[in-house]
């Protein structure tokens, strides 16, 4: 058989199992969102946020098992557009499609201006450019979005690839960064005087606490779901695309809860040191194994960010394209390249990211930093 079999119109089943999971952890971003999201959580929960982190894993994986049983059953580019579609019937789908199309959209938002921050942040960090002005970071977020536009446009295994291998090896280097830290911890020579404690999994604010903590954990898992939307194009997939979901929910509960609670013990009692952090990760790394684990890690939590991006747009365009297929058969956003990638989509989704920041910048004099909270806000809002 071929490695590349059409499938619907313009469609192409070519990725493997891996690929899909690919969309699915950048999208999630466990490496960027370890590093910045951790901070709101405690905000609510205290000391006790890799139990919150615990209750969201929770949460997920029963969303997950929802997702496992319709990915059975229909693959479709459209994801929970198809999903609750046939459910309940096309006008719900329809507008659950546009709710999870603006999600990605505004998620591109985000996820770009992340990218443009936390690589601004780095380069001034290691001297690159000392003192870069206030719209500097927009240079870096248009950079991500352009690159973003580029592997989207290509055929969609060498898109997933680079996902995969980008989020793999933050990824990788966090938890290798985060044994030490535990190592530390254990051997009782922490910096700080931070210790190895189960304290962190004891509420102190409170359930009511932990549970408002475990919403802000719960969005850090957002995006494990992306893989539905490669419904089309990955082979077997009432076998590979329930793989993806649940192994990526499975994968994403074990790392947060993990790696939140070594960020707690290792930063002590200093609440305020862990509220204040811009890159958790990236300073315990510096502290514990040397300045340059933190510039690394700094590094990697910026290309996470693109990468989340990449796959926003990719996940975004795919719904975008299922959503012109049904409305107007396979004419504009409907219509896929020779390659098989839905071009017209992918600059729709792309272009409408541009315009979003572009106007909070012009209009509202937005930094890169409002663009990312306000775009995080809405984007929720439309899940």
């Amino acid at each position: 058989m071929s490695d590349t079999v059409e499938t619907r119109p313009g469609l192409r089943r070519s990725l493997s199992v891996w690929q899909a999971v690919g969309l699915s952890v950048a999208l999630m971003a466990p490496s960027m969102a370890a590093n910045i999201n951790p901070q709101q959580t405690a905000a609510a929960a205290g000391r006790a946020v890799p139990l919150a982190f615990l209750l969201s894993a929770v949460g997920v994986l029963l969303v997950a098992y929802g997702f496992v049983k319709l990915c059975q059953y229909y693959q479709h580019a459209g994801s929970v557009y198809a999903f609750v579609g046939a459910t309940l019937g096309p006008r719900a789908g329809v507008v659950s499609g546009i709710g999870l199309l603006g999600t990605y959209t505004f998620y591109a938002v985000v996820t770009s201006s992340a990218a443009g921050t936390l690589g601004t942040a780095f380069l001034t960090q290691v001297g690159i450019w000392p003192d870069p002005p206030s719209w500097g970071p927009f240079v870096l977020t248009g950079v991500a979005l352009v690159g973003s536009w580029l592997l989207a446009v290509a055929p969609a295994r060498r898109g997933t690839s680079t996902l995969l291998v980008v989020e793999g090896a933050t990824i990788a280097l966090i938890l290798l960064v985060t044994v030490v830290i535990l190592v530390r911890l254990l051997a009782g020579d922490a910096p700080g005087g931070g210790r190895f404690t189960l304290d962190v999994f004891v509420p102190e604010t409170g359930l009511s606490g932990v549970f408002l903590g475990a919403v802000f954990g719960f969005l850090s898992f957002a995006g494990f779901e992306a893989a539905a939307t490669l419904g089309e194009e990955t082979h077997d997939p009432k076998r590979n695309i329930p793989r993806a979901i649940l192994g990526t929910a499975i994968f994403g509960g074990a790392y947060f809860v993990v790696v939140t609670a070594v960020e707690m013990m290792a930063f002590g009692s200093d609440a305020t040191a862990f509220h204040d952090s811009p890159s958790l990760l990236g300073d315990l790394g510096g502290r514990f194994v040397g300045s340059w684990v933190g510039d690394v890690i700094s590094a990697g939590a910026a290309i996470s960010a693109f990468g989340c991006c990449l796959a926003c747009v990719v996940g975004g365009s795919r719904l975008l394209f299922a959503l012109g297929r049904d409305a107007v058969g396979g004419r504009g956003i409907g219509r896929t390249s020779a390659k098989g990638t839905p071009v017209a989509a992918v600059s729709v989704v792309t272009a409408v990211a541009v315009l979003i920041i572009v106007v909070c910048a012009v209009f509202f004099g937005a930094t890169a930093s409002d663009t990312f909270a306000w775009s995080g806000s809405i984007g929720t809002l439309t899940v």
